[in-house]
């Protein structure tokens, strides 16, 4: 066989033992924060804070994210006077999912439902950001009877052309590629990158700088956290279409949408203000970006607490 391919699997099996140890430094930095919850196609991590009888607000984060995103400075200023509950997504943070057909927005929306059901959960507030967003529209549709109402953060809600450039390289249709790549290189790509990327995805604004930790950003160096991030992209991709489709007839839980005016990633022109014409409300933050639920977190408790004002 040549030398080059000899190198190349030389650079795979060193990806792969760097892989291993960033995955387990970042299992010590950020480990599991609350309780699991079986259901059917996988696992839901969670916690579950506030007071018991209080209106329950349920968290969901967005693409390539985990619960810190939302613990890192929001679910404190709600639990006072809410029963908070922030999830990892399935297949992201330490939940898991069975299949990769999982990923797809219906059947993540069924996995929190049944999650919800279980817990004793009924009429949330679901406060979804970015893909998070689209997510709760998703149980908005297909459960809206058993949603209270809707304070979606950067919301996606259209469908995209492409992904945002920041999340390009999880654009990988092929689970065999994707798998590879997730094990091997990804990790150490991330680790060299991460300053950047988190810049980006904060632009405008200033990424705080113990976000990798406190919010929880450094669970990507895990190799599960790419694979689970390059799928979502590929499910969400699958499932817009079918769900922008359904807005005008069947979205009738009240609600509303937060955007920063100088979201990078989203833009609140094509994500948020045409939401209006399905029954929500929309406001923008000046001069912010797209990690409002960090930058902005009182502004963001504020809108949600009066859309939780508007609940069924």
């Amino acid at each position: 066989m040549s030398v080059i391919f000899w190198l190349l699997i030389g650079l795979l099996a060193l990806g792969w033992l760097w892989t291993q140890k960033l995955a387990t430094d970042a299992e010590r930095a950020v480990p599991p924060a609350g309780q699991r919850m079986p259901v059917a196609g996988g696992m839901i991590h969670y916690t579950d804070q506030g007071p018991r009888d209080g209106q329950p607000v349920v968290l969901i984060h967005g693409l390539a994210g985990n619960m810190h995103n939302f613990s890192y400075a929001l679910a404190d200023r709600l639990a006072g006077g809410f029963r908070v509950i922030t999830i990892d997504r399935p297949g992201s943070g330490y939940s898991t999912r069975d299949r990769d057909e999982l990923a797809e927005l219906p059947a993540q929306a069924a996995m929190i439902g049944e999650f919800l059901d279980k817990l004793g959960v009924d009429k949330p507030v679901l406060v979804g950001h970015s893909l998070g967003g689209a997510l709760s529209l998703a149980m908005a549709l297909d459960r809206g009877d058993r949603i209270g109402a809707l304070a979606l953060l950067s919301p996606l809600t259209a469908v995209m052309p492409g992904p945002p450039a920041v999340f390009k390289s999880l654009a990988i249709r092929s689970v065999a590629l994707r798998r590879l790549i997730g094990n091997t290189l990804a990790a150490p790509i991330t680790r060299l990158t991460s300053e950047r990327v988190v810049s980006q995805v904060f632009a405008p604004e200033k990424a705080p700088a113990d976000f990798l930790v406190r919010g929880g950003g450094i669970l990507g160096m895990r190799p599960s956290a790419f694979i689970g991030a390059s799928t979502d992209l590929q499910g969400v991709t699958l499932s817009m279409p079918a769900q922008v489709g359904r807005y005008a007839a069947e979205l009738k839980v009240p609600g509303g949408i937060l955007f920063g005016s100088e979201d990078a990633l989203l833009s609140s022109e094509q994500h948020g203000r045409p939401m209006q014409a399905h029954g929500l409300q929309f406001e923008e933050l000046p001069g912010l970006g797209h990690m409002i639920l960090v930058t902005a977190p009182d502004a963001c408790a504020d809108f949600i607490r009066r859309m939780a004002a508007l609940a069924r």
